[in-house]
This record gives C-alpha cells, sequence and structure tokens, in this order.
C-alpha cells in the first residue's frame, strides 16, 4: 500500500467527503476544492471553484499534487483532465473527449447504436415542432432528455403526449436549461428495476465494484419530484453475480473498446445508469464520475486501498487484481434542508454531529458551512449523507437510521425506506 502521496480532490459533495476520508485513512495528504466543512475535518479546504479550470491547475501545480482526483461532471466536461495532463499532472477521469458520454446524451445514445449496446430506442431533435409531432405519434409515453448536463433536471419520464410536449417547450422554446436543450433525445420508456453499476477504468480494462442502487424520489415510495439522491446501498441484489458477468461483456467490454477505437479511451469512472428488466441489462445513462450519494456507499464496500486503485487507473496501469469488494454491506440516507429540491433553506444550524455513532456507522457532509460562532449549518439542499456499512444490509439499515435520528435542524428531511426493494418493510424506519 503506497503512503505519503499528495491528492487534489475537486468538488464539494458526499462523494467528495467519503473519497477524501478514504485516501486521508491511508496516510495520504489530501487537499479539497472547494470542499465543504465535513471535508476541513480530514483535509485542507481550497477556495476553488469546480468550473475554474485555470486555478484548478495552478493549485494542482503549487500543491505538486501526485493525483487529482475530479469528483463532478462540470469540471471533465470543461476540459480539466486535458488541461492538468498539459501541464505534466496525474489525473483520475476521463478527458473531455471521453466525458462525452456523459456531456451529450445524444452522443451516448449514437455510441451505443454504433457498437450495438443495448439501450432504448430513441430520436435525436433539434427542432421543437418535431419533436413534438414524434411524442404525439407515438403509441406510449416516452422519456425526453436535454442534450446537455443539467444539474441532474434534464429529464423528464412523461406520463402522457401533453406532458413530454409541456417539456419539450419549457427546454427548446423557453430554454429553461440554457444549451443543454438546444438539443433532445426522446426515447422509450423502459420497464424494470434501476442499478448503479461503477467500473475502475485504465482506458482498456475494468474492474467493478459492488453494484448500488439509489432513489431518486423526494419522498417515500418514490412519490414526489425527483432529485440528486436521496440515499443509496450496496450491494443491490438484482445485480445477481451471472447478472455482473453479463453487464462487464456485453455493456463495459464493448463500450472501453468503443471508446478507445474512437480515440477516447476512458480513464476514471464509467458509472453506468442501468434498467433491469426480468434479467435483461440495459443502458439507461452514461456518468464518467462517481455518483453521489453512491459514492458514500462504494467507499465501505470496497476491500482495497483507495489511493492505489485511483492511481494505478490514472497511469492506465490498472491491476489484473485490483482487489474485491469486502464481504459488507452498506446503506446511506441523505438528510436534506427545509424546501428541498425546490427551493432549499440556507442557515439552518445542525445540531448532533458531536453525538457518539453507532459502530460502523459514518457521516459525510454535502451542504454545510460553518456558522459565525462555529457550528455547522445548512448550506446547500442535500446536507448530510449519513450512513452506516455492517456485514447485513439490514444491519446496516438499522445502524444508519440510528444514527439519521441523533441528527436534527430546523425543516429537515429524509426518507425512511432507503433499501426498500432489498430490505423486510420493517428494517428501514
Amino acid at each position: 500500500m503506497t503512503q505519503g502521496k499528495r491528492v487534489l480532490i475537486v468538488g464539494s459533495g458526499a462523494r467528495e467527503h467519503a473519497l477524501a476520508t478514504a485516501i486521508a485513512a491511508g496516510g495520504h495528504e489530501v487537499v479539497v476544492a472547494p470542499g465543504n466543512a465535513g471535508t476541513a475535518a480530514v483535509a485542507r479546504n481550497a477556495e476553488v471553484r469546480v468550473d475554474d479550470v485555470p486555478r484548478l491547475v495552478e493549485l494542482a501545480a503549487t500543491e505538486k499534487a501526485d493525483l487529482v482526483v475530479v469528483g463532478p461532471e462540470l469540471p471533465l466536461t470543461l476540459g480539466l483532465v486535458d488541461a492538468l495532463e498539459a501541464r505534466g499532472l496525474r489525473a483520475f477521469g476521463p478527458n473531455r473527449a471521453a466525458a462525452r458520454l456523459e456531456g451529450s446524451k445524444a452522443f451516448m445514445k449514437r455510441f451505443c447504436e454504433r457498437h450495438r449496446i443495448p439501450t432504448a430506442p430513441f430520436a435525436v431533435f433539434d427542432d421543437p415542432d418535431a419533436a413534438e409531432r414524434h411524442v404525439r405519434s407515438a403509441p406510449r409515453p416516452l422519456v425526453v432528455k436535454a442534450d446537455g448536463l443539467a444539474a441532474g433536471k434534464g429529464v423528464v419520464v412523461s406520463g402522457s403526449a401533453e406532458e413530454a410536449c409541456f417539456a419539450i417547450d419549457r427546454m427548446m422554446r423557453k430554454r429553461d436549461f440554457g444549451d443543454a436543450g438546444r438539443t433532445l433525445v426522446i426515447e422509450e420508456r423502459l420497464a424494470g428495476e434501476e442499478a448503479s453499476f461503477h467500473v475502475i477504468c485504465d482506458g482498456t480494462r475494468g474492474f467493478a465494484l459492488a453494484p448500488a442502487q439509489d432513489h431518486k424520489r423526494v419522498r417515500d415510495d418514490d412519490r414526489g419530484p425527483n432529485t440528486g439522491g436521496m440515499g443509496a446501498y450496496a450491494p443491490a441484489p438484482v445485480v445477481t453475480p451471472p447478472l455482473q458477468e453479463r453487464v462487464m461483456r456485453e455493456i463495459v467490454e464493448p463500450t472501453l473498446a468503443g471508446m478507445a477505437a474512437d480515440g477516447a479511451p476512458l480513464r476514471g469512472v464509467l458509472f453506468v445508469g442501468l434498467m433491469i428488466d426480468r434479467g435483461e441489462p440495459r443502458v439507461l445513462e452514461y456518468n464518467v464520475r462517481f455518483g453521489d450519494p453512491e459514492a458514500t456507499v462504494l467507499v465501505p464496500t470496497y476491500g482495497g486501498d483507495w489511493f492505489d486503485l485511483l492511481d494505478s487507473a490514472a497511469r492506465g496501469e490498472l491491476p489484473r487484481a485490483a482487489g474485491a469488494p469486502a464481504s459488507r454491506a452498506a446503506l446511506s440516507v441523505v438528510m436534506a434542508a427545509a424546501g428541498y429540491p425546490a427551493a432549499p433553506r440556507a442557515g439552518d444550524r445542525i445540531e448532533g454531529l458531536d453525538s457518539a455513532l453507532p459502530q460502523g456507522a459514518f457521516v459525510y457532509h454535502a451542504g454545510t458551512r460553518r456558522g459565525p460562532d462555529g457550528s455547522f449549518v445548512t448550506h446547500g439542499g442535500r446536507v448530510l449523507a449519513v450512513g452506516a456499512s455492517a456485514a447485513t444490509l439490514e444491519d446496516a439499515a438499522r445502524l444508519a437510521y440510528e444514527a439519521v435520528a441523533q441528527i436534527r435542524w430546523d425543516g429537515e428531511h429524509h426518507r425512511s425506506d432507503i433499501g426498500r426493494r432489498a430490505l423486510p418493510k420493517a428494517a428501514s424506519q
């Protein structure tokens, strides 16, 4: 196990707090830009925005970073990895060309079609009138997706042609998401169960982490508006070992081979959003970074050293035996601010963070900062990811919700059924 390296992590969410905690625990010095009130306890924060590529490159050079780990998608699509590599700095994350897998849904769908990777039938539109004619002539409801990055809000799973046309009008005519909605992907609505499948990639080969499942809707029983994610757990039993082998063989390996053949080999994370229907996996979307909150359960379920894993992938030298996911489970509950997701309120004082946690529990900060008196206050919609790892998913859920019960602030809300597809009803509260 390598020790004593300096690592710059770009981002400010629970994902970055989880990675910083794991890497620092391995004996490395960690800097997080910009970080949050939680990362400050395990690393040194640097006030640099994730979209300020020149300043991030200068920070990495000044810090003499041995490795830069890029958390969110925006700096990847802006070419941060390209700029770092031009300065001779090693980065974990794809370059701008490879980041198109996430940055453009039209590119992703055409890529899957070209390389015969299973995904939903689709059409791409630059004209809103043509898009509306398409959805009105379709025999069933469709999914409308903004082509570009829209902060997780650019997908509408429509229940009717009218709903789809309303989404087309908002995205293409009213430009609710700016240039991200200039082009739309409209695809068939798939049935089944979703899973988050993360693979660490070195450009040619991949190592699969534990399959996870997140919960997008804001309220229990998958009700209410979509969010960035209200919780996650791993491993997800819907991805059986034989199915995982199929996903690697039929989706991941062709994706890596296709990107390499197209001149954009992918180094970093390939996060495949899967829809699984009666044992058949299809690609809903690609992301090229760790999911958040999925990262908060992937970190404790991986049995190896995180720096060595990410660094070897960045070098293009992922070992054939990269380690194995630990024989443990993890579950994470997002505690959200009042008003989230529509209009989250900031500045509420968080109580209970100094309480002793149950053994195996963890708290990763996302939207927090220090108030004038030094207390922790809310500073974002998804405030904390509170969870636990244990021998079984049922134990992880019990410990996670015990930890959640110790933390409070005015207007806080969370789901009480994280893991509901994999747990007995009494296991989550």
